[in-house]
């Protein structure tokens, strides 16, 4: 099992998504950018994060965000079996299968790391 971090991205058309990926490693904004086929895309402010997704920074989920924005899961991450990810509030996370977690948010699999 592994922690993830879910991280909200604005894309340069105003659109919002979700970017998961291990809490020890980083975000490829090129690459995130390429897979979702934006030309740019950069971390959403904190407000507007928590706009978005009606949780607080710290317990950002995609799971039951307020709004239902793509995910996009790490393919490396994505080996492991069992993920442990937010669950909407600080300090509370949940462990889920990896093909449960790709299955309730729809994740797109791709390679996002620096």
């Amino acid at each position: 099992e592994i922690v993830l971090k879910s991280l909200v991205f604005r894309a340069d058309d105003g659109s919002f998504l979700f970017a998961l990926i291990a809490s020890d490693a980083s975000v490829s904004t090129r690459k995130l950018g390429r897979a979702t086929g934006h030309k740019h895309v950069d971390a959403a402010s904190p407000r507007d994060a928590e706009r978005v997704t009606g949780y607080l920074v710290g317990g950002i989920s995609p799971l039951g965000a307020r709004q239902q924005l793509p995910v996009v899961l790490d393919r490396v991450t994505a080996r492991h079996a069992r993920l442990v990810i937010n669950a909407g509030a600080r300090g509370t996370l949940v462990q889920l299968a990896t093909e449960d977690l790709i299955r309730v948010t729809d994740a797109r699999l791709t390679d996002i790391r620096i």
